[in-house]
């Protein structure tokens, strides 16, 4: 293409440069410049065709980037090929950030069990992979960064058999990036969602609370983890009490995996069939979680799902509280006035009446006592809840002029052929997560220390 675009500057300049010349045999510059043309022409062409021969004596095939794949897709490549010494590494780093900002290579020697020189080569294999964080400043120590994470999380999911393959982004948010993914049948599309806490919405959570609590140390890392609990625990609640929600599939770390939902944001809906009956339906959906105890928070058009027959599905769910929280009624009128005001602006519809807290006083279920009670100690849940609040207090706030709005775009349904990149053989090429853990991988690694 760049050969192209020159060869026709090239060609444009010589045929202006060969008719001045005629007109004006006199005049040396014109001359020069129609020789520099022709020349920058030549050039160009010869570019063209040295690129042509290139790519047809490789068999390389080039594809440009389709609209729905501008998003990125997730590259694991770099996980079928870590040893397992560089995993317990990795793992070793995860567990020493616990207490140190940056692990030193001393602790992380003894963490993963390998000798000095042993943990130093891994550590260069992963720093080289971009999954680590190298830091000499106060003293020489490494952190884990959320790449690294990923991996770890990825590596525990693939050993439980629940991934299999990563395809593309389809949606990215304040505090999370949402990926597609193939369950271990590839009979299955998933939805892996990675929360992000730490983001521009996130940081000055630092600034105005004291989030750490008891902890002596509290990174992002750790209330991406928590956010990411909270919300498996709340969905699995909401799905076994008949909720249109997602299918909770399996949570690890900062990863939560679901079912895909065959249905678009309500956001990028121009049109409804039926408003007043889709509005009527948030409504109460809004009022039924309210009688079990629950208020959403963050139940606007970015959050609801629609599908062609005009049915709703309810996502994202880490900033959920319970009704006895004392902004709970805050919460609760300003979700519905969301809604209200976007069906009013979107669709033109007018609602006559809409309810509020007080409204809800029937109690049908204590979800959020049995959210509460759903493995959270009262430190993590006091630690999550901190960093939490501020970003319920500006959901529908401006974001920095700098930072781009979290939810430009979002999409669900897939055309099947950009989700996933796919060999001539079936596999999933560079996105496929893993060779063979179960060869480097020992049995005594279980789950329970991934979680750890």
């Amino acid at each position: 293409v760049l050969g192209q675009a020159v060869e026709q500057k090239g060609k444009v300049n010589g045929r202006a440069g060969g008719v001045l010349e005629r007109r004006n045999t006199c005049s040396v510059t014109v001359t020069i410049c129609a020789r520099l043309g022709r020349a920058v022409g030549v050039l160009g062409l010869v570019r063209h065709l040295c690129c042509v021969l290139l790519v047809a004596g490789l068999g390389l095939v080039l594809e440009l980037p389709s609209p729905t794949a501008a998003m990125g897709r997730m590259d694991v490549s770099a996980l079928r090929y870590l040893s397992r010494d560089e995993l317990r590494v990795l793992q070793a780093v995860e567990q020493g950030m616990k207490n140190h900002d940056l692990v030193p290579v001393e602790l992380i020697s003894s963490i993963a069990n390998l000798k000095h020189g042993g943990a130093f080569k891994a550590l260069s294999t992963l720093l080289r992979c971009k999954l680590l964080r190298h830091d000499r400043k106060k003293y020489d120590g490494y952190s884990l960064n959320y790449l690294g994470y990923d991996y770890l999380s990825f590596a525990t999911l693939a050993k439980r058999n629940v991934l299999k393959a990563m395809g593309r982004q389809i949606g990215v948010g304040k505090e999370s990036d949402v990926f597609i993914a193939l369950d271990e049948t590839e009979e299955r599309t998933l939805v892996v969602k990675m929360h992000r806490l730490g983001r521009t919405s996130f940081r000055k959570v630092k600034e105005k609370r004291d989030y750490h609590q008891h902890r002596k140390h509290a990174s992002w890392l750790y209330l991406s983890h928590l956010a990411a609990e909270r919300e498996f625990a709340f969905m699995k609640i909401l799905k076994e009490a008949g909720f249109p929600v997602p299918d909770p599939i399996d949570c690890n770390r900062h990863c939560v995996v679901m079912g895909l939902v065959d249905a678009y944001p309500l956001t990028q809906i121009k049109e409804l069939a039926t408003p007043g009956k889709v509005f009527a339906q948030l409504m109460e959906l809004h009022i039924r979680l309210a009688q079990c105890g629950l208020v959403h928070c963050d139940f606007n058009e970015f959050n609801v799902m629609i599908n062609d027959k005009e049915e709703l599905t309810v996502i994202d769910f880490p900033q959920m509280v319970s009704t006895s929280h004392k902004n709970a009624a805050y919460y609760f009128n300003r979700d519905v006035e969301c809604l209200r005001l976007f069906f009013e602006r979107r669709y033109g519809f007018q609602a006559s009446s809409v309810p509020t807290l007080a409204d809800c006083t029937t109690r049908i279920m204590e979800l959020d006592k049995l959210a509460a009670a759903s493995g959270f100690t009262k430190e993590d849940a006091s630690a999550l809840d901190e960093a939490m609040e501020t970003y319920r207090q500006n959901i529908g706030k401006p974001e920095d002029d700098h930072v781009p709005h979290a939810r430009t775009f979002f999409k669900t349904k897939g055309d099947g052929e950009n989700d996933f990149k796919m060999n001539g053989d079936g596999t999933t090429s560079q996105f496929f997560l893993k060779k063979e853990l179960e060869e480097e991988g020992e049995e005594e690694e279980d789950d329970d220390d991934d979680d750890d």
